[in-house]
């Protein structure tokens, strides 16, 4: 659909609040700027920043929305007969590729990752995000999967993965805030993702290619075929 002249102008007004306020913030420190300062940086009402943020820290985290959904995003976009793990390598390798903001890969993000440092209310909403993301999976697995409610493999698949890429874009940060430079970290996180996805994989396997039930059903099929051989093995 198309996007009309008021749509248009509330979304122009809101990413320019949100651009001021993060270069406030940039300069100097989260706790240290106001929403009013904010509202007069950009020229605009305490009120109308509030119409577009509920909160202080919505205006640094601007992109919460977008960030909350990209796992049930690569779940969606998965070719097919594509598992839940390999879509999720092929995602992460493509931002350390371009250097995606998706994964904190972007130029800056090492700023970004200061900024939060510093101030305990950010690490708080940075980690609401995180556990928003993994709920948000988790039940987009459940629903595609018909996991029954008392199953926690979506909650373990969706913890695993995350925390997997979460931890990868956090080894890269920290080499970029010690003052390495990308030449050096990118083809090392690349070769230290697909280890870890490697990993990923030889304990999920093909986990989201198809129905639980079937999954089941191999795993029941496989553990009476181990018995059988056992069974021949002790007659012998």
């Amino acid at each position: 659909m198309r996007e009309g002249l008021r749509e248009r102008k509330k979304r122009e007004t809101r990413e320019r609040i949100a651009d001021i306020a993060m270069g406030l913030f940039m300069a100097r420190g989260f706790d240290n700027v106001t929403v009013a300062e904010v509202a007069r940086a950009a020229d605009v009402s305490v009120n109308t920043v509030f119409n577009y943020f509920s909160t202080k820290e919505d205006l640094f985290a601007d992109r919460q929305e977008m960030a909350v959904d990209l796992p049930q995003r690569v779940m969606r976009e998965r070719e097919p007969g594509e598992s839940v793990v390999r879509a999720f390598r092929r995602d992460y390798l493509d931002a350390v590729d371009t250097r995606h903001w998706r994964h904190g890969l972007n130029l800056g993000s090492d700023v970004f990752a200061r900024i939060v440092g510093a101030s305990p209310a950010l690490v708080a909403r940075l980690r609401q995000i995180h556990e928003e993301r993994e709920e948000g999976l988790a039940r987009m697995l459940a629903e595609e999967l018909d996991a029954s409610p008392d199953d926690l493999s979506p909650r373990l698949v969706a913890a695993h993965i995350l925390n997997t890429t979460r931890i990868l874009s956090g080894h890269a940060v920290a080499r970029m805030l010690a003052g390495e430079g990308w030449e050096t970290i990118g083809p090392d996180l690349r070769e230290q993702a697909e280890k870890a996805f490697d990993l990923l994989e030889s304990g999920l396997g093909d986990y989201g290619t198809g129905p639980l039930g079937a999954a089941g059903e191999a795993s029941g099929d496989q553990r009476d075929a181990e018995g059988e051989d056992q069974e021949r093995e002790g007659e012998h």
